[in-house]
């Protein structure tokens, strides 16, 4: 209460009266004070110590460009209309303009907006190094205050857009959380389908083939190292999503520009250590972020481990939808993205299984929208690009699912023969066909050149009607006669008996027959029978992988 009414009514009275001569120093100190308050007023979340008012649909604070509907906060010790701070954003900017012309900062005497202030400073720390005395000391004061309110702001409307239930009322779902990944738009073109090699004729091989020359040399052309990263996200799911990527980006200068000069790096040190910054989530969500972003996926883990293990679920947070849990989720989805990225494809695994199996796949498979059908057709880029990914079981499923695929696809296609990983990559190729038929006819071609494929698996979880049909024909004359060993024990059969007429003849017959049954399953939920796959299959696609 007291603090409230200290930054909210004493304060703009004794910083507005000229007549108090306050050194810079203090003046700069009740700056930092009144931006801990706005920061830690807008930034609360539902606790013990706060009273929360409102319907059930409410959001929290207003805050500039973000609209929280109308969860109200009551401060201990004040009635609910003195407990609401109006625009505390706008407030705190008209407080750090007083406070620059008292402190004889550089620039307009009134500061426009945030964006305008960042400018301003960023203009100024060209010429940091050439000052000296005071002069450099008013200079390093001016940059670190104005960029770290930037910097909060920004943080806080990036954070508010991908974890709004940080910020509102317990029981107002919205559009998050969002999960920022590496982007997995090319896993089904990186192997390319060997052009000179001889195809093996049948129609579906045709079909590839006449496909197969339409494909853009840009698709292959890799990324150049200095350019930056974007950061895809359907427009649609994602109304705001350029003012959140805005956000982001401003944040991340921000930072940038803090950590520029070792004096200023000191001097925002020392205002996160009295703010206590460590032991802010959201804002510890932004930093994880940016570290992705950034590249340096090794202090993103550590970052993440740290974020995971107190982002329990809470009780009465629960929802019918399984958000909660969803949202416990996120580091572990987030920790699997990194494990990718640095080569990791076992760690990367188990990640990824340990959230498929606590998820409920959908009912029914999503019916590709507009975005999703043009993307295929967009160049492709190969990973360097990041994605920002709905943390709801409709998203997350296929993202582990393409993942997956991409960690065991390497594998699968070296020289060295892996059976095992292959028969992995074709039954994962099944989502979102025909996206991966191309990959599929590779994994064909390789199987024609070794002559035989064991994979005792394919009928458990083999559901798609032209790999079907593609596995069929290998066994005819045609098809080249490839030993096919898909049926449980299959190979044991061969081995330990006496290859007989008979047997060989049964043999036969056991696989058209299992062929048979498995037309009668291509009506099945797909994700059924995927999350089925990693489900039951978890321990040996972990072991698949060194």
């Amino acid at each position: 209460m007291f603090h409230t009414i200290a930054v909210c009514d004493v304060l703009p009275l004794v910083i507005n009266n000229m007549d108090m001569r306050l050194p810079a120093s203090l003046m700069q100190k009740y700056m930092l004070k009144a931006a801990e308050f706005y920061i830690g007023y807008v930034t609360r979340g539902p606790s013990p110590d706060v009273q929360i008012q409102g319907s059930k649909e409410g959001g929290s604070l207003k805050s500039p460009s973000v609209s929280r509907g109308s969860q109200r906060y009551v401060i201990d010790g004040l009635s609910e209309k003195s407990s609401v701070v109006a625009e505390p954003w706008e407030r705190l900017l008209d407080i750090l303009a007083v406070v620059g012309v008292r402190c004889e900062w550089q620039g307009d005497k009134g500061q426009r907006s945030y964006v305008d202030m960042l400018q301003r400073v960023k203009e100024l720390c060209r010429y940091l190094p050439g000052l000296e005395g005071d002069t450099r000391s008013r200079c390093c004061s001016q940059v670190v205050i104005c960029a770290a309110l930037v910097l909060f702001r920004s943080a806080f409307l990036y954070v508010s857009a991908v974890q709004p239930a940080l910020f509102q009322a317990v029981n107002a779902l919205s559009s998050g959380p969002w999960i920022l990944v590496e982007d997995l738009s090319s896993v089904y073109n990186d192997v390319e389908v060997e052009r000179g090699a001889v195809k093996h004729a049948h129609k579906k091989r045709k079909l590839a083939d006449g496909r197969e020359k339409t494909m853009s040399s840009d698709d292959e052309e890799g990324l150049g190292k200095g350019r930056g990263r974007h950061i895809l996200v359907n427009k649609t799911e994602m109304p705001s999503w350029s003012e959140t990527l805005e956000s982001f980006r401003t944040a991340r200068e921000s930072w940038d520009l803090l950590h520029s000069h070792d004096g200023l790096e000191t001097e925002f040190k020392k205002i996160c250590a009295s703010w206590k910054t460590d032991s802010w989530l959201w804002f510890r969500i932004f930093l994880s972020d940016m570290i992705i972003y950034q590249g340096q996926y090794r202090k993103a883990l550590s970052s993440l481990h740290q974020m995971a293990a107190v982002q329990q679920p809470q009780p009465g947070q629960q929802s019918p939808s399984g958000q909660t849990s969803l949202e416990h989720h996120r580091a572990l989805i987030q920790q699997a993205s990194c494990h990718y990225a640095l080569g990791e494809y076992r760690m990367a695994c188990e990640k990824l299984l340990d959230v498929v199996s606590g998820l409920v796949p959908p009912n029914h498979e999503s019916t590709k929208t507009p975005e999703d059908q043009g993307r295929v057709k967009t160049k492709t880029r190969k990973g360097n690009d990041l994605r920002l990914l709905p943390c709801t079981s409709k998203a997350v499923l296929p993202f582990c699912l393409q993942l997956m695929l991409a960690c065991f696809k390497l594998r699968a296609f070296t020289d060295n023969r892996d059976d095992l990983s292959l028969g992995h990559v074709v039954v994962l190729l099944q989502y979102d066909w025909p996206q991966g038929e191309m990959l599929f006819l590779k994994a064909v071609d390789k199987i024609c050149q070794q002559g035989s494929f064991q994979y005792e698996n394919f009928f458990n979880y083999v559901t798609n009607i032209d790999m079907l049909e593609e596995f069929a024909y290998l066994r005819t004359p045609e098809g080249g006669r490839i030993q096919l060993e898909l049926l449980p024990n299959q190979g044991m059969l061969i081995k330990h008996h006496t290859v007989t007429r008979g047997i060989t003849k049964g043999v036969k017959e056991d696989f058209r027959l299992a062929m048979e049954r498995q037309v009668s399953r291509c009506g099945e939920n797909l994700l059924n029978v995927l999350h089925r796959f990693c489900i039951n299959e978890k321990i040996i696609i972990i072991q698949s992988l060194p």
